[in-house]
């Protein structure tokens, strides 16, 4: 069985699937800047999860 290599996108779709990509990411970070006690809280939370798991 040969590898084949997938159809290339044509550049339009690329383009559109970058800026959104960058968009979402944009998005991402202005969430953050806002809610730094939400994101704060959330990893302060997953932190306690883990320490759960591996003490448990």
């Amino acid at each position: 069985m040969a590898w084949t290599t997938p159809p290339r996108l044509d550049p339009e779709r690329s383009r559109r699937r970058l800026q959104l990509l960058a968009e979402l990411a944009g998005a991402r970070t202005v969430r953050q800047r806002e809610r730094p006690q939400r994101a704060r809280s959330e990893r302060l939370r997953e932190l306690i999860a883990t320490r759960r798991r591996i003490a448990g």
